[in-house]
C-alpha cells in the first residue's frame, strides 16, 4: 500500500480532519495535501510514523510480549498500592463523581451521544435540561448513571457477576428508551461498520449461559480475562441495543472483583478501540485489546489519583 493509501486510511478510521492529522507529524497542512496527493514524499521520521499510525488504526500492530507483560505489571503495582479500590470510590465523593463524569461521558460518546462532557455533567449533577438536546440523550446520561450506581453498590456487596445482574442493568440503561429493556433480542442483529458476525438470536440464552461460567471462573491474569470476555460478549450482542455500554459496565465489574478501577475508554480511543475489538473477534488475537484494556485501567487509576485535570 503507498504512503497516500494509508494516509486517506488513517485520516478515515481516525476521523480526524487534515489539518489535526498534520499536527500529528508535526507538518503544515499543505505539506500533508501534497503527501496525500503523492506530489510529495514525506522524510523517513515521517514515514516511520505514518506506518506506525496505520498498524494501530488497522488493528494489524504487534505488541511483544514483553511489552505486554509490562503494561500488566504496570496494572498489578498499582492495584497492590490500594487494598480496596471500591472503598475509595464509595466513601470519596469527588472521586466517585468524577468516575460517574468520565464513564457516563464516554461511554455513551462512543456510541454517538452528541452531549458535551460540560452537557453530561450538568445533566449528572444539577438534572439540567438541555432545550436543544433530545429526550434521549438525557435518558441516556441518566438511565446509565442509575445502572452505574446499581452496579457499584452490587459489587460492594460481593454480589456474584450473574445474568440477573447484566439483564437488571440493561433494563436501567434502557428504561423509556425501549420496550426490550432488561431482555435479550428477538431478532437478528448487526455490528454497524464491522463484518463480524453476531450470534442466531435463538442462541443467545445459551450462550450467555456459557458466557457467565467463563466469567466465574478463576483466572489469574484478570486484564487478559476482561479482554476475552469482552470480545466475547459483544460478538454474542445480545441485546437489542446498550451492547456497547452493557459491555463496558461489565467490564467495570470484573476489574472491581479484581480490586482494579472500572476501564475508562475513551471517546476519542473509539476507532483503536473498534480495530482491536475486531481483530480479537476475527482471529483470536486478543494481544491488542489486552494492551487496550491496560491503558483503560491505568486511566481509572488516574481518576483514583485525582489525576483528572
Amino acid at each position: 500500500m503507498t504512503i497516500p493509501q494509508k494516509l486517506r486510511v488513517i485520516q478515515r478510521f481516525s476521523g480526524l480532519s487534515q489539518e489535526k492529522l498534520a499536527r500529528q507529524f508535526s507538518v503544515s497542512f499543505a505539506t500533508l495535501n501534497s503527501w496525500i496527493n503523492g506530489k510529495s514524499l514525506p522524510r523517513k521520521k515521517s514515514q516511520e510514523r505514518i506506518e506506525e499510525l496505520y498498524l494501530k488504526y488497522t488493528g494489524k500492530k504487534v505488541i511483544p510480549a514483553d511489552e505486554l507483560a509490562t503494561k500488566k505489571k504496570m496494572v498489578n503495582n498499582k492495584r497492590n498500592i490500594y487494598p480496596d479500590v471500591l472503598k475509595i470510590i464509595l466513601e470519596n465523593p469527588d472521586i466517585y463523581d468524577q468516575f460517574f463524569l468520565s464513564l457516563t461521558y464516554h461511554s455513551n460518546r462512543i456510541e454517538g451521544s452528541t452531549l458535551t462532557e460540560d452537557e453530561t455533567e450538568a445533566i449528572l449533577f444539577r438534572d439540567a435540561v438541555l432545550p436543544d438536546k433530545s429526550l434521549i440523550e438525557h435518558l441516556e446520561v441518566k438511565n446509565h448513571q442509575t445502572a452505574l450506581r446499581y452496579l457499584l453498590n452490587h459489587m460492594a456487596g460481593a454480589a456474584p457477576i450473574a445474568e440477573e445482574l447484566v439483564l437488571k442493568l440493561h433494563h436501567m440503561l434502557m428504561n423509556s428508551i425501549r420496550p426490550d429493556a432488561g431482555a435479550y433480542r428477538q431478532h437478528s442483529v448487526r455490528i454497524v461498520g464491522a463484518d463480524v458476525p453476531t450470534a442466531n438470536y435463538m442462541k443467545v440464552p445459551a450462550l450467555m449461559t456459557r458466557l457467565f461460567e467463563e466469567i466465574n471462573t478463576s483466572k489469574e491474569d484478570v486484564v487478559s480475562h476482561i479482554a476475552a470476555v469482552h470480545s466475547r460478549f459483544e460478538q454474542v450482542h445480545p441485546f437489542s441495543d446498550g451492547n456497547g455500554r452493557i459491555g463496558r459496565l461489565l467490564n467495570h465489574a470484573l476489574a472491581l472483583r479484581d480490586n482494579l478501577p472500572p476501564a475508562l475508554i475513551r471517546q476519542e480511543k473509539k476507532q483503536f478501540y473498534y480495530s482491536y475489538l475486531k481483530k480479537a473477534q476475527q482471529g483470536g488475537d486478543l494481544s491488542l485489546l489486552e494492551d487496550f484494556i491496560c491503558d483503560a485501567l491505568l486511566e481509572g487509576f488516574r481518576i483514583l489519583e485525582r489525576k483528572w485535570n
